[in-house]
Parts: C-alpha cells; structure tokens; sequence
C-alpha cells in the first residue's frame, strides 16, 4: 500500500509539473548557472537577434527624431504614452488570474489612482508654467483658473474616492491579494511619476536638457551591445550575465566622447536651447506650444569661447584655436553619469526581473522586451539632468516672466490696478529725481 501511495504521489507531482508551463518571457534562476555565463560572443542566435533589435532601433529612433522635430507638446504626449504602457506592463507583473475573476472591475481601480496621479503631478506643473490659458473668453477662463486653484484638492478627492472604492471591494478570500495589490499600484506610481516628471520639467527648461540626456542613454545603449558583441569576454554582474567588462568600458569611453561632441552640436540650434516660456499680451497671456522655431539669448553656456592651442600643437598644424561652448564642458558631467551610474537602473531592472521570474517586462519593442525594458537607465538620468541643471545651470535670480506670471495668477484685477498706479508713481518719481 505504501509503495502504491508513494508511486501515486510521484505521479501526480509529476503531472502537476507537466502542466505548469512557464510564459514565453520566463526565465529559471539557475539557468544561467548550470549552463555558465550566456555571453553574447557565444551565442548561437546573435546575428538573428541582432537584425531584430537593429529594425526595432531604427524606427525607434526615426520615430522621436520626428517627434522631437514637431515640438514640445508632442514630447510631453510622448512621455504620457511611455508612462502608460510602462503602467500596464507593470500592473500584469503581480495580477493573478484567479483571484482576478472574483474581483470584477479591480483593475479600474489601479488605473483610477494612475490617472488621479497623473492629474495631480501634470497639473502642479500646469499650474507653474501653463496657468495663463489661450483664450479671451471670461467665462471659461475662470473654468480654467478654479481648476488650476484647485487643482490639489480635486486629486485629493479622487484619491479619497479611490481609498474608498478599494475598501468596499475587499473580499474575505483575497484580502492579501487585493492590499499586495494596493501597495504595488503606489509603488508604481511613486516610480513612474516621481521620476517622469524630472523629464517634462526639462523639456520645457529648453529641448537640449531633454534631449542631450536621452541621447547619451541611447549611445551608451547601443555601444555597449556593440562592444559586448564582438568583444565581450568577462562578465560585469551577475545580476545581466551578458554584460560585460569589454562592453561597459567600450560604452563608457563612447558615451563620454559622444557628450562633448552632441553638447557642441545642439548647443548651436536656438530651437533646442531655448525654453518655452509664456508671452504677454495686454488682453490676455499666451504660453507658445507650437512647432515653430524659437528665438532667443542662448545666454553665457551657448555663446562659443576660443581656446587657443599655442604651443600644445607643431607649427605646420593648420588649426591654432578651436572654438568651444562652455555648456560641453556641462555635458561631459552629464556623459560621466550616463556611462557609470546610469547604467545602474539597468542593473536594478534586471534583478527586478529575476525576482519575477521573467526575461523582459514585456514584448511590446521586438527584440528589446517592453518599454519598461527601454526606460529604466532614462529614468535615472532625467532625474540627474534636471537637478544638475536646477543646481549648475539654471540662474538664481528672478525674471520679469516668473513675477508677471506670480502677478496674474495671484492678484484680483482691482489688485493689479493698484499695483500699476503705484509702479507708475515710483517710475515718475525716479524720473524726477534723475532730472
């Protein structure tokens, strides 16, 4: 009986392993180690591989050269798109189809908080840079300014309702599930929000700050697969066995030259140097989000310096000067990071994945996994660019914009009147004086 008991056992355990498939994108965790480090140079598959990923660069990239091309609102539509699909992937990491079906209309729950927070960190920048709104009518521009005003009580009572809504759907069977649930939607947020916002901010600080960033990522990228290739041999971390030492020091030196080179060549476009910034107007004020071309002082980082060679050249060198801007000596702090910290968030995201169980976050890029798998070394380094451009870059002082724009937003018509009057009297007086 026993031996019978125990063959039945085996079995059914052996049944029940047969039906347990594993997703296209699941990994074991010790593949890697009974079979020894998967390097690109020995695997079988690398030139099919690297056709795949190649197209899906190629359009990629073609894609946000157009996108960068139409403007700075397009743009932020990019990073809304990017943030949502990024949600998505990540949402289906911990959903479980059981529970799900006893749970109808549970997954309106996690995207009722995502949009609630997209409204809250959206509109506190609306209410920073885009609060005087294209329009001449009274009636609607008042619409406009009580939601801006209220803008952080109104996510507050969407939060609440949310808050709400999740205690009136917690059921006796899936109270783990549902408040596991609960925390990962927040955590999500908190890093796709948190960090997201730091690349809007820097769009509209002027293109370059945005663009300069996410290009050296890009390069970083790329080199390093590249390097990797064809060269790599030894292992970087354990945590991506196909990283390697041959391919993050190829990448690093490629990213750091690449800085130097792309800050001299946008830092010469005004388009890109330039931010976007509200424009005035007596009857009502208008923040300029078209695609034209824009026109400013590039101020003292964009103005191009002459360094002299002297005697660090020979005699016959036909070149005795070269002309440099200020901001790549900027960019090659920033090109510092995107080759040694940045790749970091890669790191992160790969043991992130080996928890999981899984290969990539998704399939949505053929080749490069999903977005989620594109945008974790992004994501570290906007935050980077905007607090080193907040902290280096960005002057200190007041402008007439900021005060006209705290004016508007602030002050009662009547208020401002006064204000008018009053700067009119100390202007005349200073004229007087000065006569």
């Amino acid at each position: 009986m026993e031996r019978d008991t125990s063959s039945s056992e085996v079995s059914a355990s052996h049944v029940g392993r047969a039906r347990q498939r594993r997703r296209p994108t699941e990994v074991t965790a010790d593949g890697n180690r009974t079979n020894g480090p998967a390097l690109l140079v020995n695997d079988q598959n690398k030139y099919k591989s690297m056709l795949i990923r190649t197209y899906s660069t190629v359009w990629m990239i073609g894609g946000f050269v157009l996108i960068v091309y139409m403007g700075h609102l397009y743009i932020w539509a990019m990073v809304v798109v990017i943030q949502i699909f990024m949600a998505k992937e990540l949402f289906n990491l911990l959903r479980k189809s059981s529970e799900e079906k006893q749970l109808p209309g549970f997954r309106l729950l996690n995207w009722h908080f995502f949009f609630t927070a997209m409204l809250f960190t959206y509109g506190r920048f609306l209410s920073r840079q885009l609060v005087n709104t294209v329009t001449s009518d009274h009636l609607l521009y008042k619409v406009v300014s009580g939601l801006i005003k209220y803008q952080m009580f109104i996510c507050y009572f969407l939060y609440i309702a949310g808050f709400v809504w999740f205690i009136l759907t917690l059921k006796k069977k899936t109270y783990k599930y549902q408040f596991k649930q609960y925390a990962w939607t927040h955590m999500i947020l908190l890093t796709v929000f948190a960090q997201s916002s730091f690349t809007v901010a820097n769009i509209f600080e002027g293109m370059f700050w945005f663009l300069l960033p996410a290009s050296l990522i890009v390069i970083n990228d790329i080199a390093a697969y590249l390097f990797g290739f064809f060269l790599g041999r030894t292992p970087l971390i354990k945590l991506s066995p196909k990283k390697t030492w041959e391919g993050f020091i190829g990448a690093s030196v490629t990213t750091i030259i690449s800085a130097f080179v792309l800050a001299n060549v946008m830092g010469r476009f005004q388009w890109l140097t330039c931010p976007r910034k509200v424009r005035y107007h007596f009857l009502w004020n208008v923040i300029d989000l078209s695609t034209g071309w824009l026109r400013c002082d590039p101020g003292p980082m964009f103005k191009p310096e002459h360094y002299s060679l002297g005697e660090w050249v020979p005699k016959g060198f036909p070149w005795k000067e070269v002309v440099l801007l200020p901001v790549q000596w900027h960019a090659l702090a920033l090109g510092l990071f995107a080759s040694i910290i940045a790749p970091f968030g890669g790191f992160f995201a790969s043991g992130f994945k080996r928890a999981f169980k899984i290969k990539d976050f998704g399939d949505s890029i053929p080749g490069h996994g999903g977005i989620t798998d594109r945008m974790d070394c992004q994501m570290v380094m906007a935050v980077f660019a905007y607090i080193y451009h907040q902290s280096f870059i960005s002057p200190q002082n007041y402008s007439v914009e900021l005060i006209l724009e705290q004016i508007l937003r602030n002050l009662t018509f009547e208020e401002q009147k006064f204000l008018y009057q009053q700067l009119g009297e100390i202007y005349h007086g200073r004229q007087l004086m000065q006569s």
